[in-house]
């Protein structure tokens, strides 16, 4: 029997959302509040929605059983993947059929049903929205298949405001598909404009033939670049067209990711020389004060400006080793995974920690929890990135606590503290490269802002996941889940 929709439900909860986009609350919180008000409606088990870019997919938002799905990448190549992008919009089908990155993650200990909407604009596919249904309770019927198409409709529209969406800037609307090309007269007015050109600036054939080029135009023989107002910029040449008219034919192309190789490197270099300044400082400062005051220090003066200097030995040394790390492949260097034990790996982890950090952290890890598979030396570079996070966004006397678990289909470590807490719409962005959270009074914290960028590295290559969430009563979990070996 279908199971039957709260259409009341669907459309209080649709107001409620669309007030909270109205106060100016758009982006991820919005899209997540959406999924929950329309698995209530559908009476669904869990709801996910991947953000599609031009390398993949990737959850984004996830609500109940769906949830420990949150912050898993789905490869461009994976077979089910393939066939959501190529096939009809909307597709109903039973889990155990999916294989690939789709199928063992988003399929369950039970068979049950997915209905599966893709979210489209102008033809583009900027996502895809699921919803999980026990396959031994009532099924969805026709009318969950319309109400999954619309809210996923409703998704792509929040996408086309771009506030706050796409999560990743490198998404389908902004990937250059190919060279464009135009033809100009003697006021710069467009004679010619091909798809390419189309596809790179988003102007219409209509909206920019017989006016002037919607961007500055070099002169001829020669190229200039040229950011435009979304933040994308374009390498712009022009030559002029031989015969009796005044005609240029110009050219040009996206180059945004060169454009961000060369402002991540330039950031790379300022960040580094920022970090590694701190403490060169006050290692010399400590080291000329016993050089030039030895005799006038008393022991226990010199006992702590030798403590001071090891103290900032160490903080040096694990952040030239997060600097190497974050530019060298992460992993074990093409190793295969191999089974090891998770808490013993845990455990010794711990013991490595600083001083001060290791006093704060209670681990808890049950006799008897199965193997993991993956690298177990990345282990503690894992744990020690999510710790020193928790240390520095939570009071410098508060708990951390570490716990390690399975659910019968992965083996997990959570990371909690009691601090700050995290954003809803910072849960994705903390794992961009150089990304940095300030400490809630609007002060920048110290770091090099790799940390959780070198996690997510290290833990999906080894076919794992990692996601951060708000804690209930203030804090932030950070969650690592592993095959099991």
């Amino acid at each position: 029997m279908p199971r039957r929709t709260d259409f009341s439900a669907l459309i209080n909860g649709h107001a409620a959302v669309i007030e909270l986009i109205n106060s100016g609350e758009a982006g991820a919180p919005a899209l997540r509040q959406l999924l929950r008000v329309t698995q209530q409606a559908l009476g669904a088990a869990g709801m996910a929605f991947v953000e599609f870019t031009s390398t993949g997919g990737r959850v984004i938002a996830a609500t109940g059983t769906a949830e420990r799905t949150l912050g898993q990448p789905l490869p461009a190549d994976d077979p089910n993947v393939i066939c959501l992008l190529s096939g009809p919009r909307v597709h109903q089908l039973d889990t155990d059929r999916l294989c690939g990155r789709l199928g063992t993650n988003f399929t369950g200990p039970a068979r049950s049903q997915m209905v599966v909407s893709r979210a489209e604009i102008s033809g583009h596919t900027v996502g895809s929205l699921h919803a999980l249904y026990p396959a031994a309770e009532d099924q969805p019927g026709p009318d969950h298949q319309c109400v999954i198409a619309y809210v996923a409709s409703c998704i792509a529209h929040l996408y086309g405001d771009q506030r706050g969406l796409p999560v990743h800037v490198d998404g389908p609307i902004v990937a250059a598909l190919a060279d464009g090309l135009a033809v100009v007269d003697r006021e710069a007015r467009v004679q010619l404009w091909n798809p390419a050109a189309v596809q790179i600036t988003g102007h219409a054939v209509t909206d920019v033939l017989s006016r002037p080029a919607p961007f500055p135009l070099p002169p001829p023989g020669q190229a200039l670049d040229h950011r435009l107002p979304d933040g994308r910029w374009l390498r712009i040449a022009s030559e002029e067209l031989p015969g009796p008219g005044t005609l240029r034919v110009v050219t040009f192309r996206d180059i945004t990711d060169e454009q961000q190789s060369i402002a991540d490197h330039d950031l790379f270099v300022a960040v580094t020389s920022h970090e590694l300044r701190t403490p060169v400082t006050v290692i010399k400062g400590y080291a000329d004060t016993l050089t030039d005051h030895w005799e006038a220090l008393s022991d226990a003066d010199r006992q702590l400006a030798a403590q001071k200097i090891g103290q900032r030995a160490n903080e040096l040394a694990r952040l030239v080793d997060r600097l190497l790390s974050s530019t060298a492949e992460a992993g074990a260097g093409g190793t295969p995974p191999a089974p090891y034990d998770l808490g013993d790996a845990l455990r010794a982890a711990v013991t490595e920690l600083p001083a001060e950090l290791r006093r704060r952290i209670t681990l808890t890890a049950p006799v008897g929890l199965p193997w993991a598979l993956g690298h177990r030396a990345s282990l503690a570079t894992v744990l020690t990135e999510l710790c020193t996070n928790a240390g520095k966004y939570s009071p410098p006397t508060s708990p951390i606590t570490v716990t390690a678990g399975t659910d019968g289909e992965t083996i997990s470590v959570r990371v909690a503290d009691q601090g700050i807490g995290i954003r809803p719409e910072h849960v994705e962005r903390a794992f961009d490269q150089y990304w940095q959270g300030d400490s809630g009074d609007g002060q920048r914290l110290p770091g090099a802002g790799l940390g959780l960028f070198l996690v997510r590295r290290i833990v999906e290559q080894q076919n794992g996941r990692v996601c951060l969430r708000p804690k209930a009563g203030g804090g932030t979990v950070a969650e690592v889940r592993l095959p099991h070996g």
